[in-house]
């Protein structure tokens, strides 16, 4: 018998290139290909790469300049990029790098049984089209083997924001949303596999508009009331959102939808109106403040996360303060937050430049104070309840690890839960990443 071939992916960045690097594993998996978690011992490897940061195609290279070596030692090995890098470089990785067999933009992956009978054959394989099918269309339904209880699951795709730092309507292209009736099959299937928890994906979640059976556009909340009603599924989160696409139905569904969890990743990037200008964000520091208001007024528990970037061209030190004083105001649980990095095409690359010194400090002194607040929420979080679904084995005997509601890492001490357990807790320790927790009957 013919030894099964073998696939190795290498995934960089968000939610979304998880889950589609999940897709494309089982889109090959269907030519024959096993994972595999060493490179060393794989007949393919896919790069499934992120655009966000800077230097991302620089770490893609260097990395393939790595791989390199592992054809010269096995010349039948074929070596693949996809993602946004994929999308943004083209051709250019190829001419770059010619140990790279295949570059597929993340459109386009559905096309990869294909290109993979292409460069088996000894030819090379490029496509970053933004083809008319609908790749999720042409995609078989998902293999029906075990999953761990909490699954991602992709809803929406590109951006029609276009703000002055962002390449994504570039990469991903314009705003497209699958078909309801496709998201719950979709949903359904996961759950028939272990899944308890979703957590819906898109560039712009909150822009869903997919078709609904009766051919009108749905909202997200739509949605959400929809995936509410599978049973066996317990759980729903979605990201990452714009401000200006918080719907009065969807601000309301926090309010009364038992499923949708108290979590909202709401990002703002800036707290200076001039800024949030230049970066075309279309709010202001006040309209994103009251979206927040109106939330915790549905949900008074909810916990907030956000992303920030410092050091954006022109940002002055009053400019950063105002960061500071949103930051102090919503108090969140999460937040990320980057140093502003140019990207090629993009508004802002041609703009001044923050001194990078400064925007270093800036970074520093933001990230200090989210790390305050968020262990501040942690450490009220001792003495509270909570319901723990339960995803691996801790480190220590009897240890289980998994997700609160509000997603806080919870390791719950001498439980017998097992994987996939929805269990009442009591928290009784708060640690720098994570809570501790005792199970209550």
């Amino acid at each position: 018998m013919t030894a099964p071939k073998k696939l190795f992916v290498k995934t960089y960045g968000c939610q979304m290139n998880v889950y589609d690097s999940e897709r494309m594993a089982e889109v090959l998996g269907e030519q024959g290909y096993q994972p595999t978690d060493t490179a060393e011992d794989a007949d393919m490897i896919l790069l499934n790469t992120c655009h966000i940061r800077e230097k991302a195609a620089e770490k893609v290279y260097s990395e393939l300049g790595r791989l390199k070596g592992l054809k010269a030692e096995n010349p039948d090995l074929k070596i693949g990029v996809t993602g946004c890098v994929a999308q943004a470089e083209g051709e250019e990785i190829m001419r770059r790098q010619p140990a790279v067999d295949l570059v597929v933009g993340p459109q386009s992956y559905h096309r990869l049984p294909q290109m993979e009978a292409r460069v088996r054959e000894g030819g090379k394989a490029l496509d970053t089209d933004f083809p008319e099918e609908d790749k999720f269309d042409t995609l078989k339904r998902r293999p029906k083997a075990a999953r761990a209880p909490s699954a991602f699951l992709t809803v929406q795709e590109g951006c029609d924001k276009f703000c002055a730092f962002c390449v994504v309507p570039y990469t991903r292209g314009a705003e497209t949303s699958r078909p309801v009736a496709r998201i719950l099959e979709e949903a359904r299937d996961l759950v028939e596999r272990g899944v308890r928890e979703v957590t819906l994906l898109g560039q712009n979640v909150n822009a869903y508009h997919g078709l609904g059976a009766d051919g009108r556009e749905q909202s997200l909340a739509a949605l959400i009331w929809a995936l509410n009603d599978i049973d066996g599924l317990e759980r729903i989160r979605f990201t990452t959102s714009h401000p200006n696409d918080m719907t009065d139905d969807l601000i309301e569904a926090h309010g009364a939808c038992e499923k949708l969890m108290p979590y909202l990743h709401l990002p703002v990037q800036s707290g200076s109106d001039k800024i949030l200008k230049r970066m075309n964000r279309s709010h202001t520091s006040e309209s994103y403040l009251r979206v927040i208001e109106r939330i915790r007024a549905a949900r008074p528990d909810i916990l907030m996360s956000g992303d920030f970037i410092v050091g954006f061209p022109e940002e002055t030190e009053e400019d950063f303060q105002a960061t500071l004083d949103l930051i102090e105001e919503v108090k969140y649980g999460y937040a990320y937050s980057f140093k502003y990095s140019t990207r090629p095409g993009t508004p802002a690359a041609e703009r001044t430049q923050v001194d990078a010194a400064e925007a270093d400090e800036r970074l520093q002194r933001i990230q200090a104070l989210i790390t305050r607040q968020q262990q501040d929420i942690q450490k009220a979080m001792v003495g509270r309840s909570a319901r723990v679904l339960v995803e691996k084995p801790g480190r220590e005997a009897g240890q289980m690890v998994g997700k609160s509601e509000y997603l806080h890492a919870v390791h719950i001490e001498n439980s017998d839960a097992a994987v996939g357990d929805i269990v009442p807790v009591r928290i009784i320790g708060a640690k720098r990443n994570s809570l501790a927790a005792i199970r209550q009957e």
